[in-house]
């Protein structure tokens, strides 16, 4: 990554998103590029904090800025989770259906990396059990579950979603149920679905509750 993104400003923040928009490849961002974003609006808080604690017409318009450019900071950062997240899946369905497989993963963080295997081996499994299996005639036909005998009934639906903890703060984000979550305070807590409970504990953000 440049080094002119090594630090984050509203700036390189806008021209990240500018570069995501333009290019049709996903563009490198550092590992702890999250992390950065983080303590980054911890900083633009306190600043706003601050502010309101002084009393001034001059430190009132200050207020209204910095609130403002932290609205403007929320939504260019969905834009840009969004932008880059139809990068990925776009790249599993091509790789899905590709025999050479094309890697982007040195440019994706850890996160995004286990994200995309997800989403493509949801995409290999689906194809390989209805379209080659048409193909081939494997194909099984699921039993309706009125059907089945009494004793292999599911009885209780399998849990989708996890209690967890918030160990830091965090944007509002797009998750892979295409649902807005957050933002998130450090020490909140929330139910998320399993999958964005997974992600976010590899990170570290997150810690699981009984």
């Amino acid at each position: 990554m440049d080094g002119e993104t090594n630090v984050i400003t509203y700036e390189t923040l806008y021209d990240m998103l500018r570069k995501e928009k333009s290019k049709t490849e996903l563009q490198e961002i550092d590992q702890d590029f999250y992390d950065k974003i983080i303590n980054y609006l911890k900083e633009k808080k306190d600043i706003l904090e601050s502010q309101q604690k002084k009393q001034s017409i001059f430190t009132t318009i200050e207020v209204q800025k910095t609130r403002k450019q932290i609205d403007n900071i929320y939504k260019i950062l969905k834009e840009l989770y969004e932008k880059r997240e139809n990068k990925i899946i776009h790249l599993a369905l091509i790789n899905s259906k590709s025999e050479h497989e094309l890697n982007d993963s040195t440019i994706m963080i850890d996160a995004e990396i286990e994200f995309y295997d997800n989403i493509k081996k949801i995409l290999d499994n689906s194809r390989n059990e209805l379209l080659n299996g048409i193909i081939n005639g494997t194909k099984k036909h699921k039993e309706k579950e009125e059907d089945q005998p009494k004793h292999l009934k599911t009885e209780v639906m399998p849990k989708k979603t996890k209690k967890v903890k918030i160990l830091k703060a965090m944007p509002s984000f797009i998750g892979t149920d295409l649902k807005t979550h957050g933002p998130f305070e450090a020490g909140d807590e929330t139910t998320l679905p399993i999958e964005i409970v997974n992600l976010l504990s590899t990170a570290n953000h997150v810690e699981e509750l009984k």
